[in-house]
């Protein structure tokens, strides 16, 4: 049984949540601070469901602080819906932004498709290397000359689908939508936004990832 943590300092949405995940055959823990989001990290959650707007520290910061002992999915719950607040959750750490109202369906959908990509992820033990590049897919770390360069699971994510498909373009979209293992509304500006700092870490030369111009990304390395 998969276990999920649903952090909100909401009452009703924490009841919800419950509720609903283990008529779904999920085992459901609630926190509804950051305090106890921390707590709850000791029942080894697969995915978390964090709330952004809450009064002791909010959920980037939670994000941020649980990104040192998990790596399982972490999806943003928030009545913020603009671009910026999207960018800030997944530069803290976060895998998907799901905004305030909802409905269930979509919401199981999601959770349903970000476990799933675990589950192959768990099964892949392929390790790319390329010169000073090292890529671990089981590992979810990425190396330069021998150093973990420090990419947001969101990042790593990008990277996996690029080099497993070397060579093939892929619009921004396109990749938007495999990221987040949801086919939502599409944001090209994210994954810009990613794309950039992926390149700071590992690619400033531009020796591994090819703009397309007009189009997307592909892997060249």
């Amino acid at each position: 049984m998969k276990k999920i943590l649903a952090v909100d300092d909401e009452q009703e949405i924490r009841t919800l949540l419950k509720e609903y995940l283990e008529m779904e055959n999920y085992l459901v823990y609630t926190a509804k601070n950051g305090m106890e989001a921390m707590e709850g990290l000791k029942h080894q959650p697969d995915l978390i469901i964090l709330d952004v707007n809450m009064p002791d520290m909010d959920g980037y910061l939670v994000c941020e602080k649980i990104r040192d002992y998990v790596d399982c999915p972490i999806l943003f719950l928030t009545a913020r819906g603009e671009e910026q607040d999207r960018v800030n959750g997944f530069k803290a750490g976060g895998d998907d932004y799901i905004v305030k109202p909802f409905s269930m369906d979509e919401m199981l959908a999601r959770v349903e498709a970000h476990l799933r990509r675990e589950e192959r992820k768990q099964k892949n033990s392929n390790v790319y290397i390329k010169g000073d590049l090292t890529i671990d897919f089981s590992g979810y770390q990425v190396l330069l000359e021998g150093e973990d360069v420090g990419l947001t699971r969101t990042e790593f994510l990008i990277v996996e689908l690029l080099v497993t498909h070397s060579g093939q373009v892929f619009e921004k979209e396109q990749i938007y939508q495999r990221v987040r293992g949801f086919d939502g509304e599409a944001d090209a500006s994210i994954i810009a936004e990613h794309v950039r700092r992926i390149r700071q870490k590992i690619d400033k030369s531009k020796r591994h990832i090819e703009t397309v111009w007009g189009v997307g990304y592909k892997w060249i390395g």
